[in-house]
């Protein structure tokens, strides 16, 4: 990171990687670490990142001998957590955030309104970006497909950063927000006085769904006590045939 008329840099990446398969089922984790590593992203906000399966590590060609986890991170990002929410008989899949910057403590939280959408709340800190600043905290979310569950999830993160995120301390949520009606940046900025990072540049949330045709602005980035210097939304080759979400890219200023 490069420091700049005392204030400090970061770029930070949010990503729905899709278990690792493309939507026609093929196996593209490693075009997904090479396409996330050329982006030099301090810190990476991952959802459905696989923990374990069993099935897919005996019938996958190259699914990796470690997590998906620790393979992403690879040499790039020394410090890692995790949030397993959906169980299953197979394995376990859930939230993720890559750091080049120590983690000094997270935190899994139970979202999830029902036994089919299983969600969670990963709730990270790292330590200050510049000294004497207090600590960075990080949330990573991925939240419901439907509406109404989608609203309480949104209360259960504002309650959750009220009770522990101290109101001077910078703050990131990024993630799957599937909120393609565009409710939850009025309810966060009004509760938390957070800005959306492409609202704020560019006038509109970032259309990063599906990433082959992008017309729907699921994903996003809120942060406080950082300005934002720019930001984009991969869907184009070869985000376009990994994922079925682009990327968002943000670079903020401390």
């Amino acid at each position: 990171m490069t420091a700049t008329q005392n204030n400090e840099k970061l770029t930070i990446l949010s990503y729905n990687i899709h278990k690792g398969f493309s939507l026609d089922r093929r196996f593209v984790l490693g075009a997904i670490r090479q396409a996330i590593q050329r982006t030099h992203a301090e810190l990476v906000f991952l959802q459905e990142v696989v923990g374990e399966n069993k099935r897919h590590s005996k019938r996958v060609n190259d699914w990796p001998v470690a997590t998906q986890l620790e393979y992403l991170a690879d040499s790039l990002w020394p410090h890692f957590a995790y949030g397993k929410n959906a169980v299953y008989t197979e394995g376990h899949h859930g939230n993720a955030i890559l750091s080049r910057r120590p983690i000094t403590s997270y935190e899994n939280i139970d979202i999830s309104n029902n036994r089919f959408e299983r969600r969670g709340l990963l709730h990270a800190t790292i330590n200050s970006l510049l000294p004497g600043r207090p600590d960075v905290h990080l949330i990573c979310v991925h939240l419901d497909l439907f509406e109404k569950g989608r609203i309480q999830q949104l209360d259960r993160i504002v309650k959750r950063i009220h009770e522990h995120v101290p109101d001077e301390c910078p703050l990131i949520i990024a993630g799957d927000f599937n909120d393609w009606r565009e409710n939850a940046s009025p309810i966060l900025f009004g509760e938390l006085g957070v800005q959306e990072v492409f609202s704020n540049l560019y006038g509109k949330h970032a259309r990063s769904f599906p990433a082959w045709f992008p017309f729907l602005p699921l994903d996003r980035i809120y942060t406080r006590g950082f300005r934002e210097i720019e930001a984009n939304c991969f869907t184009e080759p070869p985000w376009d045939s990994l994922s079925d979400h682009g990327a968002l890219l943000a670079v903020l200023e401390a």
